[in-house]
C-alpha cells in the first residue's frame, strides 16, 4: 500500500473547474504521511481545496503514531475508526501519482504509479474533525485502499482507489446512496494506470528533489495482448 504522494503543478482548473481554492496547493515531489496534504471536499455545495493532516485522528485516538493514514475498503463499515466518516465525510486527494514499493528478497524497489497519460489522479479518501477548543480543531484524512488489478498486482497487493472525474459528486456528496458509493470502491481499469521503477533515493521522506518522479526503467503497463 502506498505511503508516499507525488503531487506536483496540478491542473486544478482543470480538473475540477468549479474548484474553490480555500489554500493553496500543498506539493510535494515525494509527500509522506504525517504531514498536510491538499484534499477535495464539497462544502456547502461547492468543491473546495484545503489542507488535511495525513493520518486519521479522531478525537479519542491517544497515540498520534497510532493515527492511520489508510483504511482497508472492506473494513470501512465494520470498523468504528472508519465508518462514521465514509458514511458522512468523503474526500478526494488529486495527485500527479503515489508510491508503491515491489519488495524481493534483498531489497524494496520504490514505482510510481500514475495515469498512463500522465494526468491527474483523484485518490479516495475519507476524513474527520477533531476539536481542540469550542472554535478551532484540525481536520485529518486517510486512503482508501483496494485490491490491485492485475496488471499491478506483482508489484503491491493493494492501491488507493482512484475516483474518476464524472464520479466526484457522487463520491462527495453525503446524501449519496451508500450502494452508489460502494460501487465506487474497485481496483481501477487494467488499461488506467501504468508505473515505472524510480530511484531508491525516494525510500528517504525526506529527499524532495523534482528527480523523485524519474523514470529508471520501462513503465510496467497492460496492453492488449495480455487480455484473456
Amino acid at each position: 500500500m502506498t505511503g508516499r504522494l507525488h503531487v506536483q503543478n496540478l491542473p486544478l482548473a482543470r480538473l475540477v473547474p468549479s474548484l474553490k481554492i480555500v489554500s493553496p496547493l500543498v506539493q510535494s515531489p515525494n509527500l509522506s504521511p504525517r504531514q498536510p496534504v491538499s484534499a477535495i471536499r464539497l462544502v456547502q455545495g461547492e468543491y473546495q481545496l484545503q489542507p488535511l493532516f495525513w493520518g486519521l485522528t479522531p478525537p479519542w485516538l491517544k497515540v498520534l503514531d497510532h493515527a492511520p493514514h489508510c483504511a482497508r475498503a472492506e473494513t470501512l463499515s465494520s470498523k468504528a475508526m472508519f465508518h462514521e466518516a465514509f458514511q458522512a465525510r468523503r474526500c478526494v486527494i488529486p495527485v500527479n501519482g503515489f508510491y508503491i514499493w515491489k519488495v524481493s528478497p534483498r531489497s524494496k524497489q520504490p514505482y510510481m504509479v500514475t495515469q498512463v497519460s500522465r494526468a491527474p489522479l483523484l485518490l479516495g479518501a475519507l476524513w474527520c474533525r477533531y476539536h481542540t477548543t469550542l472554535t478551532a480543531f484540525t481536520d485529518s484524512t486517510a486512503l482508501i485502499s483496494v485490491p490491485a488489478n492485475a496488471c499491478l498486482a506483482p508489484l503491491s497487493d493493494r492501491l488507493p482507489v482512484v475516483i474518476p472525474e464524472h464520479a466526484l459528486t457522487t463520491w462527495l456528496d453525503p446524501e449519496s446512496p451508500i450502494d452508489a458509493v460502494n460501487a465506487l470502491l474497485m481496483p481501477a481499469p487494467l488499461e488506467l494506470l501504468g508505473a515505472f521503477p524510480v530511484s531508491k533515493h525516494v525510500n528517504n521522506p525526506a529527499y524532495q528533489s523534482a528527480a523523485c518522479a524519474h523514470p529508471i526503467g520501462p513503465m510496467l503497463q497492460w496492453s492488449i495482448s495480455q487480455e484473456p
